[in-house]
């Protein structure tokens, strides 16, 4: 199930994309000539149904079975909600933000408490906050400056307290930290002298493993000897995006890895701690071993996914078997697991399909009762019965014979038969996903719905460095950068145009992070491509890129240095220079929109500020969108739909489809346009009346 595919979410992927090459041995037939058809009339979705805050969302079950637990809005700010879990019609929000809104939380095995995670305008610092819900009060337990909580154990067997890496100390490095929940007081467990990556603990709190990083971009698994660290294990640089723990039993005894190294998609190990020897639990040739379930009671692993073009579930032994295929029978779609009580008794299960945003259910395993769905919630109720369009999976061929999992949505209106083929060409949007080291995926995705339901063709496309379909796969996007990676999006396209679903002069390109970078890729390197773009808080010059890392990925630089190009280098900062859209944006012939956030620490500010700057000085027309209480990407559900409201306007004029207007669709929201306003048909009267909201 996905929401978004536009950014990604982890401190290990960055915000960059693709350039243009040669065109040539492009997979493609011969161009369609008909030109696009106007869309027909379907009902028009409004964009608050999409992009709006959902009912609900994140729904969990505390670990005693005594509470549901969601997150919906309070008077249009998302907070943490609880109910009695035999009443959830008597839900009481627990906490009190009015400002960002909660995104991230979780139960603790402490009695009536929970916590959260909330950064300050998008900085991304995020701090640790505990709800006790016995005396309604909130405590922050990282309250320092410039401190990022990294959340390293939760524990059954030591429910009073978490382990929480914090950096207030060294801005690079997270020192450990045993955290009391009651009283928020904090005991080292140990200094992060030895620049360790990430730790991993047993059920005790004991330290067993870690992470480190090399030098040469590859990484060493230690393993706890005694006070001391000491090599376990070597990962070489090429395995490391596809080589990682996976978790730990509870007694220490058994981990679990993926692992890449010696084959190509990672597989699943479980190595005894105590011996080293290796059991091989699942494989897959297509695609990388994903997600796993765990015994809450042990921490052994039960189950793990693998997502070729749709996930499936694989059971490790019989203990989850009868459970999954269970879950099958929902629908068509896809299912999942949110949560399960620590006596593995009730569990809350998500479903959704491309046309259908995400159901909850209780599903009971209580002997006597085993197989019981219990439908609770429905994230976004105003959906149903709207006329939302399926995805179809493929494989498109790259000009050298690479295959390229892909999606396409479809109009409805442009698919009567629904077999996945346009009856006639229609405009269509490129949509890049973030990362580069992230992918697309099956399900339902409110872009994708939005801008289908506005007559556009949607096609995504795990280009090459994309990470899940093995290290071959990702490893082919290093050093592609401008290169073979946007030849991959340019030899899409030229698929959709030669099998009929588009025309040549009606693609845009649109994304968000690695996706920003792509749009600014595809009007500069490749300017008669794309008819349009939309960037979103996309880097336009890699050199200050990478000057401006935030300093806690300093574990992962020498990777960022060795995929793309190293800045320490005469060689490298050429690389860069050269790849970078900023050095190439006199190009720039096709109308632009940005987007950024203010506070972004990944892709600052500068980075749109300099090409738009590079632009007005050429007299090259560009809308420039700035948010100043957001980071890396638009998370204020108010700054999301004034954006978008912007780009459907935006893109309606480039492409032609439908567009609700503006209105008062920047109503709440931060919005300013520094330049380009006049750009975009509404634009400029909607902020005449609009009133800034700024929120941190």
């Amino acid at each position: 199930m996905r929401h978004s595919k536009l950014f990604v979410a982890s401190s290990l992927v960055l915000a960059l994309a693709a350039c243009g090459g040669k065109q040539d041995d492009a997979t493609t037939a011969t161009p369609a000539t008909a030109a696009p058809e106007a869309p027909k009339e379907v009902e028009l979705i409004a964009r608050d149904a999409l992009f709006g805050n959902p009912e609900r969302a994140g729904v969990q079950i505390s670990p005693d079975g005594k509470y549901l637990s969601w997150i919906a809005p309070v008077d249009g700010v998302m907070n943490v909600w609880v109910a009695p879990s035999s009443d959830p019609s008597a839900g009481r929000a627990v906490t009190d933000d009015k400002a960002r809104g909660i995104r991230n939380y979780f139960w603790s095995y402490r009695p009536d408490t929970l916590l959260y995670l909330r950064d300050n305008g998008g900085d991304e610092d995020f701090h640790l906050y505990a709800v006790d819900l016995a005396s309604n009060q909130s405590r922050d337990l990282t309250p320092f400056e410039k401190t990022t909580a990294q959340v390293v154990g939760v524990s059954p067997t030591q429910p009073d307290s978490i382990l929480v890496g914090m950096n207030d100390r060294d801005a690079k490095w997270h020192d450990l930290y045993r955290v009391d929940l009651a009283s928020g007081e904090r005991t080292l467990v140990e200094k992060n002298t030895q620049e360790i990556a990430g730790y991993i603990a047993d059920g005790a709190y004991n330290l067993r493993f870690a992470q480190r990083s090399r030098p040469d971009g590859g990484m060493d698994i230690l393993k706890r000897a005694g006070s001391a660290w000491e090599k376990a294990d070597d990962v070489p640089f090429e395995d490391v995006l596809t080589t990682n723990v996976l978790g730990l039993t509870h007694d220490g005894k058994t981990l679990y890895l993926a692992d890449s190294r010696n084959r190509n998609t990672s597989a699943v190990y479980a190595i005894d701690s105590g011996t080293g020897e290796r059991r091989l639990l699942a494989e897959d040739a297509r695609a990388d071993i994903g997600g796993g379930l765990s015994d809450p009671r042990t921490g052994e692993l039960q189950a793990v996914s693998v997502d070729y073009l749709r996930e499936e579930w694989k059971p490790l032994g019989d203990a989850l078997a009868a459970d999954l295929k269970a879950l099958e029978g929902i629908g068509p779609g896809e299912a999942g697991v949110n949560a399960r009580t620590l006596d593995d008794r009730t569990w809350i299960v998500t479903y959704s399909a491309a046309e259908s945003p995400v159901v909850y259910y209780r599903y009971d395993r209580t002997p006597g009762a085993e197989g019981k769905l219990t439908k609770l919630f429905s994230a976004r109720p105003a959906l149903d019965g709207k006329p939302l369009a399926p995805m179809w999976p493929l494989e498109i061929k790259s000009r050298d014979g690479l295959t390229l999992p892909s999606y396409l949505t479809l109009p409805v209106q442009a698919d009567a038969d629904g077999d996945g083929k346009a009856d006639a060409p229609v405009p269509m949007v490129l949509l890049v996903h973030g990362g580069p080291w992230a992918r697309d995926d099956y399900g339902y995705s409110s872009y994708d719905q939005w801008l289908a339901n506005r007559g556009y063709a949607v096609l995504s496309v795990n280009y090459r460095g994309s990470t899940g379909f093995g290290k071959e796969f990702t490893n082919a996007g290093d050093g592609e950068w401008g290169r073979k990676m946007h030849d991959d999006l340019i030899d899409a396209v030229q698929w959709a145009v030669g099998q009929g679903i588009t025309t040549a002069d009606k693609v845009a390109i649109m994304g968000g992070s690695y996706g920003g970078y792509a749009t600014l890729a595809g009007l500069t390197f490749t300017p008669d491509t794309f008819a349009c773009g939309v960037d979103i808080v996309g880097p336009s010059n890699l050199n200050t890129l990478l000057a401006t890392v935030p300093p806690y990925w300093a574990s992962f630089y020498e990777q960022l240095a060795r995929r793309m190009g190293d800045p320490r280098t005469e060689e490298g900062r050429k690389w860069l220079t050269e790849r970078s859209p900023l050095t190439h944006a006199d190009k720039i012939s096709k109308p632009l929109l940005i987007g950024q956030g203010a506070n972004d620490p990944r892709v600052k500010q500068a980075e749109s500020d300099q090409i738009v700057e590079a632009m007005k000085a050429k007299n090259i027309p560009v809308t420039y969108v700035l948010f100043p209480d957001e980071g890396h990407g638009f998370a204020r559900p108010e700054n999301n739909k004034a954006f978008n409201a912007i780009t459907e306007n935006f893109l309606a004029k480039c492409l032609g489809g439908r567009a609700q207007p503006i209105g008062e669709d920047l109503k709440g929201s931060s919005v300013t346009v520094p330049t380009g306003a006049d750009g975009v048909e509404g634009l400029s009267a909607a902020l005449q009346a609009h009133t800034q909201d700024v929120r941190k």
